[in-house]
């Protein structure tokens, strides 16, 4: 029996504990996701070292799961955009059963092999890509059929799963295992298997991000401002960075956008919007080097 479906020894009486100790059960159980992640640290840097000349060349992550491990694909995908300014196309989020599944479950839609490959050739998945493979058992048939697609076409494959020596783990190029054993209620990876695939996604896509110049320092400098509290973000970092008020740091970020990165170097090198572009552009996007 796989350990995510193998029955807790400890919480054998569960339904009969008090209000605050079921609580609490929940809560502590969740500190062995982060040890699972922790444990697999090495494998994701890995991936992000193998992903990153692929994204430099032009490449897409494509996400791929089924259920909750499907979700948190998408969840990944849809925050690259206004977090780091990752242009939507090069996101891909491919869910069993297709896109009325992030809201109602499509039951059997994860034992379709065949589907989850020709999903993966729809969206004409190529070398530069990256597929991730997400899913707790380690042996979800939907995406094991994109995984191999995926090998097939040359891209990157990196397998999340949650039980050791998983197909999902095995198959790919590079394999993440998030050994998290029984759930307290169990079989329902929702809940802690669930939690380590969020770390390790998060963690994933944002060292990529920071290797892709994204970051200064520990700011997200390359944000899309796209709503008020996103705005007040973007001048507050350029404060920080830069040191000027907050009128002068609002003044060249309306002239290039409320492009961060941008106002960081035209008020650090006091110079223009247009030279601090191409400052940028010259330096492959990276803040300090635009800046020494």
């Amino acid at each position: 029996m796989l350990k995510t479906e193998t029955p807790s020894q400890a919480h054998a009486a569960l339904d009969q504990y008090a209000t605050s100790d079921l609580v609490n059960v929940f809560v502590d159980d969740q500190i062995n996701a982060v040890n699972a992640v922790r444990a697999a640290a090495p494998s994701i840097a890995l991936a992000v070292d193998a992903a990153l000349p692929r994204m430099e060349a032009g490449g897409r992550l494509i996400y791929v799961g089924a259920g909750t491990s499907g979700r948190l694909g998408v969840l990944d995908s849809v925050e690259l955009y206004p977090t780091f300014s990752w242009p939507h196309g090069r996101a891909v989020a491919l869910l069993a059963g297709g896109s009325d599944a992030m809201f109602v479950a499509v039951e059997g839609a994860e034992d379709d092999f065949d589907q989850g490959a020709a999903d993966l050739r729809s969206v004409n998945v190529g070398p530069d890509d990256v597929v991730l493979a997400i899913a707790a058992s380690g042996g979800t048939p939907y995406v094991l059929g994109a995984l191999q697609a995926g090998r097939a076409a040359g891209a990157l494959t990196v397998g999340f799963a949650n039980n050791t020596d998983a197909p999902v783990a095995n198959e790919a190029e590079i394999g993440v295992t998030l050994d998290t054993g029984p759930e307290v209620v169990s079989g329902s990876t929702r809940l802690k298997a669930g939690t380590s695939q969020k770390i390790a996604l998060n963690t994933f896509s944002s060292a990529l991000m920071v290797r892709l110049n994204k970051v200064y320092g520990n700011l997200m400098v390359d944000l899309k401002a796209t709503n008020a509290k996103l705005v007040r973000r973007a001048i507050r970092l350029t404060t920080f960075a830069t040191g000027a008020d907050e009128a002068a740091a609002r003044e060249v970020l309306e002239q290039c956008g409320f492009h961060v990165k941008t106002a960081i170097v035209a008020l650090s090198k006091q110079t223009s919007v247009e030279q601090a572009q191409a400052l940028l552009e010259a330096a492959h996007g990276s803040v300090r080097q635009a800046l020494a």
